[in-house]
């Protein structure tokens, strides 16, 4: 028998200044993967290996691939380990203006294999998580985002996660999540909590 496939693919937007988007997009390749679907993420910006989402991950391959495009945190063993926390140190971000050729080759790279996994046929939904972030810090540009977005076959869902979306992708999507900032733990001194947000 063969297995479920999307009739019809949208694109799919959870952007804001608030945290959840990337939460937003697993809870759907999770809902996804219990009807069947095959689900792939790419990470724009993001190479720790200590976030709880990749050991869930783990668990469910081969039917949820992921693969990471970013910095590593230099603290990561010993958080993943849970020897320390996340102590904010900004050694796994890009600044804007900042970009190193390795950031920009990262970035490069991630388009690669989101091109190849989107017009590859294997997966239903392709989550590119930070793309709007990867944009925001020039690393990928309008115009690759955009052609890769008219490449998308009719049957595959994409998913964009990230902060400051611009609005030439906004227009593209079918449905767009604003995450809103109301308050925030950081804001009473709370740092990243493992499990939480990380």
């Amino acid at each position: 028998m063969a297995r479920a496939r999307l009739e019809k693919g949208l694109i799919q937007v959870y952007t804001g200044n608030s945290k959840g988007k990337t939460t937003a997009a697993l809870g759907l390749a999770l809902r996804a993967l219990g009807h069947g679907f095959k689900v792939y993420i790419i990470q724009f910006m993001k190479g720790s290996s200590y976030y709880g989402e990749l050991f869930s991950l783990q668990r469910l391959s081969p039917d949820i691939q992921l693969a990471q495009y970013g910095r590593n945190c230099p603290h990561d063993p010993m958080i993943r380990q849970g020897e320390m926390q996340c102590v904010g140190c900004g050694g796994c971000f890009v600044r804007k203006g900042a970009a190193t050729e390795q950031d920009r080759l990262m970035a490069d790279r991630a388009m690669e294999r989101a091109r190849a996994v989107i017009t590859g046929g294997e997966y239903d939904i392709v989550i590119l998580d930070e793309l709007s972030n990867a944009l925001w810090f020039e690393l990928v540009t309008l115009e690759a985002a955009l052609d890769l977005l008219a490449a998308k076959p009719d049957h595959v869902e994409v998913v964009i996660t990230g902060r400051n979306t611009p609005p030439e992708i906004l227009e593209k999507a079918h449905l767009v999540t604003e995450m809103r900032e109301i308050k925030h733990p950081y804001q009473i001194g709370v740092p990243s909590r493992r499990g939480i947000e990380y």
